[in-house]
């Protein structure tokens, strides 16, 4: 069994609900899994303790029976529920597949659709065009708070994966009962929420919602919206979202709710304000939640 010290980039994947926690390994190019968030989410445990000592028993009885994904365990540093960082048995892709076919769990199986097909998915694939857009420069250069702006970002992120990606939709939509703007007035709506003040939190936060009730897109516009909302932020408040610490159900319900009153969105969102604004685990964690709001339940 290998032992890392020294960490990389982290993503955060969820199973009905479940964080699935990984680690990028830069020298055999590959990402690793946390052990124990795999046996909680199979077997729908929330007691750390009892799904540590699953992972005991088991790996016992594996090693019993000589198999492979004892061997091919890592071990590297996360986060633990005291908030401190150690060392836990970590699987490669391959060993996770091993891994959850040994767990007599009826949710091994739904386990194991979801990880082996969800990268496959439009989303999957966007997702990981948006872990590259940190380092793309875009960030950077495009000025935030402008319709352009929001353009480039959705383009980034659905390019290739959508024809009308980084386009302006001629259709009206509706989601979940919501009728969203109508395209008809697209040209003033947008302009007029592009003209908009963007240099105190409130200005910010009502900006980000006229935003969201346009809905300029057919597809994707949360995960867009969300990225320049951040941009707005760290341009004017040198402060971006840490994610993980809105919920996601309360998140939902407040930008319903938004659409006359802001009061609980902005709520939400104030406390979890950071200054880690360049930080690139906070940009993939952010990442990580985004795409999680918009799976369905």
């Amino acid at each position: 069994m290998a032992e890392h010290k020294e960490q990389h980039k982290k993503s955060i994947r969820f199973f009905n609900d479940r964080e699935v926690r990984a680690v990028w390994d830069d020298e055999h190019n590959k990402w690793w899994f946390s052990v124990l968030d795999i046996i909680a989410a199979i077997n729908e445990q929330d007691d750390y303790q009892k799904t540590k000592n699953y992972w005991k028993y088991l790996k016992t009885k594996l090693k019993k029976e000589n198999n492979e994904p004892v061997s091919g365990t890592n071990q590297f540093k996360m986060q633990a529920p005291d908030g401190k960082q150690r060392l836990t048995d970590m699987l490669d892709s391959e060993g996770v597949v091993l891994l959850a076919k040994a767990i007599p769990n009826s949710k091994a199986m739904s386990f194991l659709d979801w990880f082996i097909y969800s990268d496959n998915t439009i989303d999957g694939q966007s997702k990981k065009k948006a872990c590259q857009l940190f380092e793309s420069g875009l960030l950077k250069t495009a000025k935030p708070g402008s319709l352009k702006c929001l353009q480039q970002i959705y383009a980034y992120l659905f390019g290739g994966l959508y024809d009308f990606a980084g386009q302006i939709r001629t259709k009206n939509i509706s989601k979940r009962g919501f009728t969203f703007a109508n395209c008809m007035h697209f040209p003033e709506t947008l302009q007029t929420i592009e003209r908009m003040p963007e240099t105190t939190f409130d200005e910010i936060m009502d900006k980000y919602v006229e935003m969201n009730v346009a809905h300029p897109f057919m597809e994707g516009n949360g995960r867009s919206t969300r990225i320049w909302l951040d941009l707005m932020l760290k341009r004017s408040l040198k402060r971006c979202v840490d994610w993980s610490q809105i919920d996601k159900n309360e998140y939902l319900s407040a930008m319903r709710e938004s659409v006359s009153d802001s009061t609980h969105i902005k709520a939400l969102v104030q406390p979890a304000l950071t200054t880690k604004i360049d930080d690139r685990e906070m940009f993939m964690k952010g990442i990580d939640y985004s795409y999680y709001y918009e799976q369905n339940d």
